[in-house]
């Protein structure tokens, strides 16, 4: 059973910031992860925008970024389903950063989709060493995505 009650005391008091950081250490204690980041997605343009990150040198908020579609795009912008790669390889087929990644220590990601009424907010962004992310993991990261709403919803 996920414990929200620290993550709805700073969604009631604290600010856009604040909320994703408790997103962040909610993911932490839950699941695990080296790296968290958040990005909002623009269908209209299949731009990027990275508005949380826990490691701001290496994953900077930025300006936006073009999408290129690939599998990855597939499954979690048009299918609204998580997407896993967990080694380098898998990693190197959908994004343009495996060394960097490889150099953080990771090797393997988790991308959770994130939608309300119809409308896509955005994804959580997780990594970790390689292998790290099984079906059991999956399923604990799926029970945090009504946190992951409040916490995109905070940022307007």
């Amino acid at each position: 059973m996920v414990n929200f009650t620290g993550f709805l005391e700073t969604a009631e008091s604290g600010g856009s910031h604040d909320i994703f950081a408790a997103l962040d250490s909610l993911i932490q204690h839950e699941v695990g992860a080296l790296i968290c980041s958040c990005s909002t997605f623009d269908p209209a343009t299949q731009q990027a925008k990275r508005i949380y990150s826990n490691q701001l040198e290496a994953y900077p908020l930025s300006g936006l970024k073009q999408i290129v579609p690939n599998r990855w795009t597939d499954i979690v912008l048009m299918q609204g389903k998580v997407f896993i790669a967990n080694t380098l390889a898998e990693i190197a087929e959908v994004f343009p950063d495996p060394e960097l990644i490889h150099s953080l220590g990771c090797g393997s990601v988790m991308n959770m989709p994130l939608q309300l009424a119809g409308r896509f907010l955005g994804t959580i962004n997780i990594l970790h060493e390689p292998g790290y992310f099984t079906p059991e993991r999956q399923k604990m990261f799926e029970r945090l995505k009504p946190a992951g709403i409040i916490a995109f919803c905070s940022h307007s």
